[in-house]
């Protein structure tokens, strides 16, 4: 009778455990479809596949790896994709002309503490103030975007003129090499570009400094329709992006191997660059410096950053 007990508990227990399991065993995967940029501060997506951290929220993800800003925001309002990766002086100019853009996640912070994002000049170079800079010509890598009105509100608030400056458009990996043949005279830098330049240029100004402290440079977006039409894909994605933030800015040498991996990036200079910061939580207080820049320079009118984050309709 004992023994006849004991299997009794023991078969009891273990449809139990079977039970217990049973939500997670049986949690449909949804398929996401997600474009972004193959740099670090666009690489969440790829470290949240590589962590497991979709497959374990249900999340069945096919991430399209592109250097192309409008061409992602293209496929998000076809509809060719679902979750696109861009900043947000794009998505507020695309708002503006009436494109249902809204943020859903935050990606790259600014962080004055530990700038990604530099104005550098050469070594030589006689350019020592904002003054200097004018009537000068400056690289930036988008014309009317975060690249040209940061380095502009740096130099027209510490004595410059940015009215004067003549705005050129080079590619990333482009920038060291411009500096050293004078094709421009400074150039806005991000790592790991500010790394590589290092043994030629120096930096003249953190320049992002004079647009906020502390403020979002890109995040994840999709349509309102798509938002609304799919909340549970919405609310997985959305935490796992949270989950993959605190565990890329916790583990900076485990993201170095994987954002390699996906960039081709040579390890040794990502381990000496600053590392992009990860925001966990969207706020309003993120976007609104960088929609009033772009106010203050005319390229849209101001409104309300709240109208950039999606809320669910209840």
């Amino acid at each position: 009778m004992m023994r006849l007990h004991t299997v009794f508990i023991t078969a009891l227990t273990a449809l139990a455990s079977l039970l217990v399991a049973a939500p997670a065993l049986a949690q449909t995967m949804i398929p996401l479809k997600i474009e972004t940029i193959p740099f670090d501060a666009g690489a969440e997506v790829f470290y949240a596949k590589d962590m497991g951290f979709f497959t374990k929220a249900g999340l069945d993800v096919t991430i399209t790896p592109i250097n192309n800003g409008p061409g992602i925001a293209a496929a998000v309002a076809s509809g060719a994709i679902d979750i696109g990766f861009s900043n947000p002086l794009s998505i507020a100019e695309a708002y503006k002309r009436g494109l249902p853009f809204v943020f859903i996640a935050p990606a790259a912070m600014y962080s004055s503490k530990s700038p990604s994002t530099t104005l550098m000049v050469l070594k030589d170079s006689p350019i020592k103030t904002a003054a200097n800079l004018d009537g000068k010509t400056v690289g930036v890598n988008g014309l009317k975007s975060i690249s040209q009105y940061g380095p502009a509100i740096w130099i027209d608030k510490n004595g410059g003129d940015a009215s004067s400056v003549k705005w050129v458009e080079i590619p990333p990996a482009a920038v060291p090499e411009a500096l050293q043949t004078h094709r421009v005279d400074a150039s806005i830098i991000a790592e790991p570009q500010i790394t590589q330049a290092k043994a030629t240029s120096r930096v003249l100004a953190n320049a992002y400094d004079a647009i906020g402290i502390d403020y979002m440079l890109a995040g994840y977006f999709t349509t309102r329709t798509w938002a609304d039409a799919n909340p549970e894909a919405l609310r997985r994605f959305v935490a796992v992006i949270r989950e993959t933030a605190k565990w890329a800015n916790a583990n900076p040498e485990k993201s170095a191997a994987i954002l390699a991996k996906y960039t081709s990036l040579d390890p040794s200079i990502i381990h000496q660059s600053n590392r992009a910061i990860f925001g966990d939580t969207l706020t309003p207080a993120m976007i609104q410096p960088l929609i009033d820049l772009a106010a203050h320079y005319g390229a849209i009118q101001t409104f309300p950053a709240q109208e950039l984050i999606y809320t669910a309709k209840h």
